[in-house]
């Protein structure tokens, strides 16, 4: 079968145009999209390399695949960025791999992704969004949530998460916001901080979903507040110990589970997302952030990085995602293209 493979490339994306320093976090390097390509040609499949941006548009209407596996981010500031590719690829009615354009848009748009697991059942910290720098200075002090943890309401790959991101008292959360407004231009998400355990989740599948791990992102180091920020992931070797199976009790693993699981189907994610949360002092998983699209780095991947400890091969969960999102579109087609 003919695969394509959809990604953005750090190299073809002109970072000099964005304020902040990490604006290339959430693109992928030439390892990453070879890693997947090999691990595609082992199990028997022609790759073509198909990109992101223009360069998609051309060649995918030139090679015309029979299926694309994607993990483009999209381009642009938009918070429907990740929908970009999946959308063109339902308008040539290509099949593919991962969530549709719904989920992916509504996924990058946390506090949407929020009131929706929060309605759902999911417990959630409480939030506001601030839209403007005029909003930020009509906000009473009695608005914010205390302390607060502030973050940009449309990014991913931890863009805009820093040591600092968290604040005790109204001026610091005003003066990060208002950073935050100016470099991100967009919304900024100022939520409840919840003290406690940082926790991942791999979930793969469709009829059911399966919980692939989770894992404990635990400090090597003492911490005053610990984040698991863009800093920490950038030295993750040195900075934190994954812990996959966790060691939590079977009440907890069974409640962090149960959210998993109830947000996975609240927000319509499809084959495979990685979710993260905070476990708070007395065992409550507190849901923050849903991602159909998690980062596949072979060596720095939560995804994978959990995968290995549960003992999948990087071959073996790359093939399940690929299995998994084959198996949606139906017997005759797996029968028509011999897989």
């Amino acid at each position: 079968m003919k695969i394509g493979l959809t990604y953005d490339l750090k190299e073809d994306i002109e970072a000099g145009r964005y304020l902040q320093d990490d604006a290339l976090e959430e693109y992928d390097s030439r390892e990453v999209v070879n890693a997947i390509a090999g691990a595609l040609t082992s199990f028997g499949h022609d790759v073509v390399k198909l990109g992101g941006g223009r360069k998609f548009l051309s060649r995918i209407l030139r090679t015309q695949p029979d299926f694309v596996f994607n993990i483009a981010e999209g381009r642009g500031n938009y918070r429907s960025r990740e929908a970009q590719v999946p959308s063109v690829l339902e308008m040539l009615q290509i099949p593919y791999s991962g969530s549709d354009p719904e989920t992916l848009a509504i996924t990058l748009d946390k506090p949407l992704a929020k009131q929706l697991i929060q309605d759902a059942g999911v417990t959630t910290p409480p939030w506001i969004v601030i839209n403007s720098l005029r909003e930020l200075t009509n906000l009473p002090d009695r608005d914010l949530p205390m302390p607060a943890f502030i973050k940009p309401a449309f990014e991913g790959s931890s863009k805009g998460i820093r040591l600092t991101s968290r604040a005790d008292v109204a001026s610091r959360i005003r003066s990060t916001a208002r950073e935050l407004l100016k470099k991100y231009g967009q919304p900024v998400l100022v939520e409840k901080y919840i003290a406690g355990e940082e926790v991942t989740v791999g979930i793969v599948g469709n009829a059911p979903p399966a919980i692939v791990g989770i894992m404990h992102i635990i400090p090597r180091k003492k911490f005053k507040t610990f984040i698991y920020s863009l800093e920490v992931k950038r030295d993750w070797r040195n900075l934190v110990e994954y812990e996959c199976p966790s060691k939590f009790s079977k009440s907890i693993i069974k409640r962090i589970k149960e959210a998993s699981l109830l947000a996975y189907k609240a927000l319509g994610c499809r084959d495979f997302s990685r979710m993260d949360f905070r476990l708070s002092e007395d065992g409550i998983p507190y849901l923050l952030e849903v991602n159909p699209l998690p980062g596949l780095n072979p060596v720095s991947g939560d995804l994978p990085i959990m995968s290995y400890k549960m003992g999948w091969s990087y071959n073996a969960l790359i093939r399940s995602i690929l299995e998994v999102g084959l198996a949606r579109y139906g017997d005759a087609f797996i029968s028509s293209h011999n897989i």
